[in-house]
Parts: C-alpha cells; structure tokens; sequence
C-alpha cells in the first residue's frame, strides 16, 4: 500500500486521543489537514478505520486491526532511528521513560541532569498508575519503566537503582506522633488511608501486615499518593507512604513520620525493560546513569527528592 509515515502517526494520535481535535492539537496540525489524510488513508486501505458515535470517536474491527499491526511498524521506525544514532556514536534522539505515580516525585530531577550531560536527548516521562505502567511494559512502548516493585509473570530485566524507604505517616499532631516503637498492632485502631489495589505501595504494606497474621481494613482508598498524602495532613487517617515523597512537608511540620516498629520497609527503585530488549546507546547511557548518578543526585536536590529523617 502507498502509505506514508505521516498517516500512520496521524491514525495512532486518533485511536488514541479518540478525537480528531484533540489528535490534531498534539501533531500541531489542523483538524481539516488531519481529516483529509485520514479519508486518503482509508481509500488507499478500502475500509472505514473509524466511526463517530456521538461526539467519540471509536477504531472499526478494521481500525483495531491495523492499529495493531502500527505498534509493531513503529517500533522498527524507532529501532531503525536507534540504530542510527548508534552508529553515529553519540548519545542522543528520543529517550522513553514510563513510570508509576510515584516516581513523578523524582524522576523529572534525574531525566533533567541527564539532559545536561547530553543536551541532544529528547525525554518522554509517561507517569500513570501501575497496571498501565505493566501494559505498556507488556507492549514494549518505552525504553525503560520505573516501578518500585517487579512484576511476577513477566519476562523482564531489573536493575535497582535507587533506595525506596516506606514510612508510616500521621498528621502534624497525630496522638502517635510523641511515641517511640509503636507496635503494628495499634494501627489497627487507626484510620488508613492506602492506594487502590495493585499498588506497589499497598502491596508491601499489606505484606507487613500479613508477615504478624493482620490485616488491615482501608478506612480510604485513593488513586495517588499526592491524594493520600493531603488526606494525611487534613487528619482523615495515617497511611504508608515512600520517604522520598514526604520530606517537605515533614521538614515543614505538616506531617510527621511515626516511629512504628518494623518500619521502615526498605525497598528499592527499579528500571525494568522486556527480556531480550535491544536498548538504544541513550536508552543504554540513561540505566548506566542511573546506578552511578541517580543516588547523589536526589540527595542535593533541595526541593523535596531526597530522602527525609527516619524520625518524626
């Protein structure tokens, strides 16, 4: 078929902004430009890729076919633009980066240092919740994703990169917030606050629970930390969070981190890729970055990346 790159990147924004106006809004085309290729398109495959129902639009059976088979067109585009720049030798072009909610809290810091060792590289940071993040590491969409637990059941490689300290928090003046070795048990008094299930997060703080026969009832559950965290400080509940996220507002006074026995849960940051993924020399010089730079970096940022005191 005579098809250009062009139709296919505007068939891809269309499937997946579900509009014509917005998918011309973020190729920086105009909605009749935008409609005129796409028509050409499906007289040149001899079906209708979409249907308006409404004000939606949706893939036809035809569409979702071939949307399919554009992934795949893609990522040889992108391999073929990688080998390029290889071959020229310099670290530079397009780095994919997709993470947890969570790492929105750091990863920005690492990727902006990065930039300033190569000022060629071009950033994506896709930040969404985890079963999104291991869609998209299922479907190869990045060069590397950031997660703070390892996914069981896929065939990836993980390298650790960075310290992952889970504290628990209270309010300001929380009743708990004076005592020293709280025991697990008398959280169980309190009200919880935790992610939606599948979080990373969640998952090690129920584990904690299990490993002394309790469990923990939410008295809440919410989307992203950033939720819990302003939950906390309004006095709704205490909950579990990542050290990393916290240390302005412990530093401020507006939440304090409880002295409870068995807490810290020290986990670790990793940056995962599928088994067998051919990385991009950048893709390749950003992980190396990572485990030699990312540490010391965060620890000199003054805005709230680093790690805040294990006492409240």
């Amino acid at each position: 078929m005579d098809v250009t790159l062009q139709q296919l990147r505007l068939f891809e924004a269309i499937a997946h902004h579900r509009s014509f106006t917005k998918a011309a809004e973020a190729v920086h085309l105009t909605q009749p430009a935008v409609s005129i290729s796409i028509k050409r398109f499906e007289e040149t495959v001899g079906l209708p890729l979409f249907e308006r129902i409404g004000k939606k639009v949706y893939l036809t059976r035809a569409g979702e076919a071939l949307a399919e088979q554009i992934r795949v067109i893609r990522r040889e585009v992108d391999a073929l633009g990688n080998l390029v720049l290889s071959l020229q030798g310099g670290v530079q072009g397009p780095l994919r980066i997709a993470g947890v909610t969570t790492c929105k809290y750091f990863m920005p810091h690492l990727l902006g240092a990065f930039v300033r060792f190569y000022p060629g590289v071009r950033p994506s940071l896709t930040v969404t919740n985890r079963a999104r993040v291991l869609q998209r590491l299922g479907e190869n969409q990045d060069d590397l994703v950031v997660m703070g637990q390892v996914p069981e059941g896929l065939p990836v490689e993980t390298f650790p990169f960075l310290d992952n300290s889970l504290v628990v928090v209270g309010w300001a003046d929380h009743p708990l917030a004076g005592r020293r070795n709280i025991p697990l048990r008398d959280l169980l008094q309190e009200r919880f606050l935790s992610r939606e299930p599948g979080s990373g997060t969640r998952a090690a703080a129920d584990q904690a629970f299990r490993r002394e026969r309790m469990a923990i009832e939410p008295y809440m559950e919410l989307g992203s930390s950033e939720a819990i965290k302003q939950a906390v400080i309004a006095g709704l509940g205490i909950s579990v969070l990542s050290a990393r996220n916290i240390r302005l507002e412990v530093e401020q006074g507006r939440l304090r981190i409880l002295d409870v026995v068995g807490f810290p849960l020290q986990r670790h940051w990793y940056a995962v890729h599928p088994k067998g993924k051919h990385l991009s020399r950048t893709a390749e010089a950003f992980l190396a970055f990572l485990g030699t730079e990312g540490a010391a970096i965060l620890e000199d940022e003054p805005n709230g990346a680093a790690l805040p005191p294990a006492k409240g």
